[in-house]
């Protein structure tokens, strides 16, 4: 069967995909950090310089970034395509800005202020879950620490539009997203959905930003769904 490779958002670890990881037993499943550059290209080349020759290939938010940079360099290597809560545009340039004192806070020690008070409030749904997954959220940002934050920063600041890029896969693909996700709304994944000839949609009820931890049994389903379909291709 073919591998899965999972590449997690902006300041998460292999946390975000755990449910996902305990309940895929069939294949190999790999995580794949995405934290040691400061730019889409050489992120996306670091984790195919480490992966298999052909994989199937998932990320979520920034993952979903990585991934979409990593089918342009390297095609042939990807098997299956999966989107998660993400964005195939360039940065808007009012985003890329407003960036800009986010990272002067966390060099200056604020990394846990930035994450409470400008970047978790918007991830997730309203749910019994949601505060243990925002302390989840918390403890994998300052597992990784400032430097992570500032590396990646960056790299979502300079990334490229690969919306032409989407429109070349002739793979399985599935676009999945949380249907209260504020970050990376829905009309987004339509538009990928569109992009990607063949794809199939999967709008999550009852998550936002952070589906595979708000609503993990439906998006593993969603998962294996996808990985079956690849399979028999």
């Amino acid at each position: 069967m073919t591998a899965l490779l999972l590449l997690p958002g902006m300041m998460c670890d292999a946390r975000l995909f755990a449910p996902q990881i305990a309940a895929i037993h069939d294949r190999a499943v790999m995580i794949a950090p995405i934290t040691g550059h400061d730019t889409t290209a050489a992120l996306a080349a670091e984790v195919l310089a480490h992966a298999p020759p052909r994989f199937a290939l998932a990320g979520l938010s920034m993952g979903g970034i990585v991934a979409m940079e990593m089918l342009a360099q390297a095609p042939d290597r990807i098997a299956g395509l999966c989107l998660m809560d993400t964005n195939p545009k360039a940065e808007h340039p009012k985003v890329a800005k407003g960036r800009e004192p986010q990272i002067a806070s966390v060099r200056d020690g604020g990394l846990r202020a930035v994450m409470r008070d400008e970047m978790k409030p918007n991830y997730l749904a309203d749910g019994p879950r949601r505060g243990a997954i925002l302390d989840t959220c918390m403890a994998m940002a300052e597992a990784l620490g400032p430097a992570v934050f500032v590396r990646q920063s960056r790299a979502l600041q300079t990334r490229a539009d690969r919306q032409d890029t989407l429109t070349t896969v002739t793979v399985p693909s599935l676009v999945l997203c949380g249907r209260d996700d504020a970050l990376c709304p829905l009309h987004r994944h339509e538009a990928m959905h569109d992009l990607l000839e063949g794809s199939t949609l999967v709008v999550v009820e009852g998550a936002g930003h952070l589906p595979t931890l708000e609503q993990p049994e439906v998006t593993t389903r969603a998962l294996r769904s996808w990985l079956d379909r690849l399979d028999r291709a």
